[in-house]
């Protein structure tokens, strides 16, 4: 048996490890690359994988850094079983599509504009290729047992998103666990993460390995940073995902102006993903912590732009206000036509409110960056650039070692760090080994690790 790291090594984006046995071959995630320019060109790559032998997919969650990649697979002759939970698919059949659809709009964008090398440029995957993917998911609760070949799995909540899990593999009289991304145990919005049972090897994420979240309540420190802005008559944008922060956003803002924190002002959400995704949210109250009146008021009192017309609407407005819109890394989507407007305006303020991986717009601008490209311009950034860790739906280095030691893991559990920037790596690695008995390693991107029955 033998795990091959194919993306999530070495880099917080395009988890993807397959897992083979003498009877089965199944790939545990299959996401995209982001970020960097030469990450995202490994997603143009051919597959790694021989899809005619590949018996299934399993994903942890719905994010695209984990599942945007599955339209690829089929688009090169994939159609065995994508195994995730409900609430995943569910997602996933809004992300994937709107992933396909806005690669199609921006090689037109690129191709009418003459931006870029290609003279033809291309999307990764269309819209019709990512709908047609959708057919192969296979819907589980959490704790269903399924069997591939000599392999069994099965999932267990890791909070983090709706749907989120980490899944328990047992082959060959071993026992794996791969983490996915783990949520926070005071989540505002998600349930703790489950504690893993007994295992003889964990794949584990490292997005936070060398990093704490700010210890200040989220409340309190948005309510400040919209209070400043509002005072000197700007904006806040913020880019958010539309899984998980949008939902979280809206609830803490509609919280704070019903509790007189914040002056009531406009509220919008500018992107139909999100706002689709807000809807599954309040289907799926089983999964999170906010009760039925706390969604509906998240629903009523934000305003939700559908149409491109409804969103041109919102640049209209010349008093205080709040724009909730894609990409969280502000890497795409409606985020950047406001930061075209805005950026350049001392009164406005950009929070982010989510991990920003390295090369993305989102990360350069938190750098100090004083101008960014955008649609091929170069835009002055003369607005506050502001940051909230606190709202992050990953869990810190100390709270996955809390989770660690509340598991039932032996001191003989081999730990590979996976999902995560080397400096986080590398940092998770020295405080693992400092404060924990585990035998620790970080997988390297492309490497092959050989299990044993004497692993």
């Amino acid at each position: 048996m033998k795990i091959t790291f194919l993306g999530g090594a070495e880099t917080v984006t395009g988890s993807k490890f397959l897992l083979e046995t003498d009877a089965a071959r199944v790939l545990v995630d299959c996401g995209l690359f982001q970020g960097y320019k030469w990450l995202r060109q490994r997603n143009w790559q051919s597959p790694s994988i021989d899809v005619d032998t590949l018996d299934a997919v399993i994903l942890t969650h719905a994010h695209l850094d984990h599942s945007g990649y599955i339209p690829v697979l089929y688009r090169h002759g994939f159609r065995g079983p994508v195994y995730c939970h409900a609430a995943t698919r569910d997602l996933c059949g809004i992300l994937l599509p709107d992933s396909g659809h806005i690669q199609e709009d921006d090689a037109r964008y690129y191709a009418r504009h003459k931006l870029g090398k290609h003279e033809n440029p291309l999307p990764l995957y269309d819209r019709a290729t990512a709908e047609a993917s959708l057919q192969l998911f296979h819907a589980l609760d959490f704790d269903d047992r399924v069997s591939i070949g000599d392999l069994s799995f099965f999932l267990q909540p890791a909070g983090h998103i709706l749907g989120a899990a980490s899944v328990i593999v047992d082959a060959r009289g071993k026992r794996i666990g791969f983490s996915g991304d783990v949520g926070r145990g005071n989540d505002v919005l998600m349930r703790s993460p489950r504690p893993l049972p007994p295992l003889d090897m964990l794949l584990l994420e490292s997005t936070y390995g060398n990093r704490r979240h700010a210890q200040q309540e989220p409340f309190a420190e948005l309510a400040g940073l919209v209070n400043r802005t509002a005072q000197k008559g700007g904006v806040v944008l913020i880019p958010a995902f539309a899984v998980g922060r949008a939902q979280l956003l809206q609830h803490l803002l509609v919280s704070l102006m019903q509790s007189g924190e914040i002056a009531r002002m406009p509220v919008y959400l500018d992107s139909p993903m999100a706002i689709s995704v807000s809807d599954i949210f309040c289907r799926h109250r089983e999964l999170h912590r906010l009760t039925e009146d706390e969604c509906m008021l998240m629903c009523e009192q934000v305003t939700y732009t559908r149409s491109v017309d409804e969103s041109k609407a919102i640049m209209e407005q010349n008093f205080p206000h709040i724009i909730i819109a894609g990409s969280g890394m502000a890497t795409g989507g409606r985020i950047l036509h406001h930061f075209k407007r805005l950026l350049g305006t001392p009164s406005t303020t950009v929070l982010f409110a989510g991990y920003q991986a390295g090369g993305t717009r989102g990360a350069k601008m938190l750098a100090g960056a004083d101008h960014v490209r955008i649609h091929g311009r170069s835009i002055r950034v003369r607005a506050k650039i502001e940051a909230i860790s606190g709202l992050s739906g990953h869990a810190d280095y100390a709270e996955l070692t809390q989770w660690l030691q509340d598991s039932e893991l032996s001191a003989d559990t081999a730990v590979h760090l996976v999902h995560g920037e080397p400096d986080a790596l590398e940092g998770f690695r020295n405080h693992l080994q400092e404060h924990t008995r585990f035998p620790v390693e970080v997988a390297g991107y492309r490497d092959v690790l050989q299990l044993t029955r004497e692993l």
